[in-house]
């Protein structure tokens, strides 16, 4: 199996344990829905390691390509930084997040395009970024070549060393009576650009905190979706039983046991065009 297949298989493979083990309810036709507040942040900000990282490296005169772009966190402030930013995003909460917010703050050099990356017709940029999105791509070649393809600088990935949601992933023995599958990564990714004859080099981050829960009501609420349970179920129940054991008080705050910061890193290279 190259690691091109690799890549693809853990996906499919993780995505079909998710189907399998979920409470019996029709999965959203928008994952996002619900959920954009907490992907709103200023663009101003000037405490964000990511952020600070991604404009050390550019300049005023780039064009920026960001695919899946969320709700602006990264393509509001790289727009007011840049000549231009083409948003590309899938979800239709997250992109009307996006439009809001760039009226708020007045930002008028970003386009919005509410597409899937393989689909959307965007002309090429200086610079392509994608920034924690690739986790879940089943066909990573395409992808990977369309940003390719579509960068005359620079493309920019941003990965953690692991799947960001491996802090939950010891629930998943308890509640659903099966070891969670891992989702790809920095390291599966590292060994798909080798398979592509792809040159690149690799930027530590800096850690990023994973959070915590400010009750047990919280904790419940969040983990439930992110286990893919409905309220009141029989495995609902199961995880508010194991959550009484997994859960530590730390700086006033609920953490799960064993929760250590993510580590993000920067993959950049030259498109082989160039």
């Amino acid at each position: 199996m190259t690691a091109v297949e690799r890549w693809n298989h853990m996906v499919v493979e993780e995505h079909a344990q998710t189907d399998r083990l979920r409470d019996p309810a029709p999965s959203p036709s928008d994952h996002w829905h619900g959920m954009t507040d907490s992907f709103r942040m200023d663009p101003r900000r000037t405490d964000d390691p990511l952020l600070d990282a991604l404009l050390a490296r550019l300049q005023p005169h780039h064009t920026v390509i960001d695919v899946g772009a969320g709700a602006g966190r990264l393509a509001l402030p790289i727009a007011l930084r840049c000549a231009s930013v083409a948003a590309v995003e899938p979800s239709q909460s997250m992109a009307s997040a996006l439009a809001e917010e760039a009226s708020r703050h007045g930002i008028t050099n970003i386009t919005l395009l509410q597409d899937r990356w393989e689909d959307a017709p965007v002309p090429p940029a200086d610079i392509v970024l994608c920034a924690h999105v690739l986790y879940t791509c089943r066909d990573i070649e395409t992808f990977v070549r369309k940003l390719d393809a579509h960068a005359t600088s620079e493309v920019w990935v941003v990965l953690f060393h692991r799947p960001p949601q491996r802090r939950i992933y010891p629930l998943w023995l308890p509640v659903h009576g099966e070891e969670r599958l891992w989702l790809p990564a920095l390291p599966e990714f590292e060994q798909v650009l080798h398979h592509l004859n792809i040159e690149y080099s690799v930027q530590g981050l800096t850690p990023q905190d994973v959070g915590g829960f400010e009750s047990l009501d919280q904790a419940w609420s969040q983990l439930r979706g992110r286990l893919f349970l409905t309220e009141g179920s029989e495995k609902d129940r199961r995880l508010g039983q194991v959550l009484a054991d997994e859960l530590i008080e730390e700086q006033g705050q609920l953490r799960l046991k064993g929760a250590s910061p993510l580590e993000p890193s920067l993959v950049s290279w030259r498109p082989i065009s160039a």
